[in-house]
């Protein structure tokens, strides 16, 4: 599972930053954000939930 979490959050920093680096795509850097954002926050929450039991 953790590494599962990593790879999705190198992917959407990957996506992001090639977002950034295109003018046109800073969409596709908004996205990237997002997706990064909510990928760690689920990660986090499901890491501390496993740790209680």
């Amino acid at each position: 599972m953790l590494i599962l979490l990593v790879v999705l959050l190198v992917i959407w920093l990957i996506i992001a930053v090639v977002g950034f680096a295109f003018k046109g795509l800073l969409w596709l850097a908004i996205i990237g954000i997002v997706l990064f954002i909510a990928t760690a926050i689920i990660g986090f929450i499901r890491r501390a939930a496993s740790k209680r039991r």
